[in-house]
């Protein structure tokens, strides 16, 4: 069964890129040559690995891939760096800061 990886890159400018491969090393090379000029990442190269995970499912990789595509900045930098912990009360606390703007 093919391993599929999601993965986040920060860019140059300090900026997060999600995305889907069967091969890191590949796609990492790829982003950095630009191989894309149209891509996210092409003009804020370099580009890093800051986070990856490994998933044998494809239904379970691209929903994952698509929820963190969701995320804001915060909540990004928290899986980035391991703080599985804190995720929902993350969200909790946007919620309920965008209810009380809301008001």
């Amino acid at each position: 069964m093919p391993i599929l990886t999601i993965y986040i890159l920060e860019c140059s400018d300090g900026a997060y890129y999600t995305g889907i491969t069967n091969d890191i090393g590949r796609r990492l090379a790829e982003h950095n040559d630009g191989c894309n000029k149209n891509a996210f990442t092409y003009n804020r190269r370099p580009v890093k690995l800051v986070f990856s995970y490994d998933c044998i499912d494809g239904h379970e990789a691209h929903a994952f891939e698509k929820q963190i595509k969701g995320w804001r900045r915060e909540k990004k930098k928290a899986l980035i760096e391991g703080r599985w912990n804190d995720l929902p009360q993350l969200s909790i606390a946007y919620s309920n800061k965008t209810r009380i703007q809301e008001k």
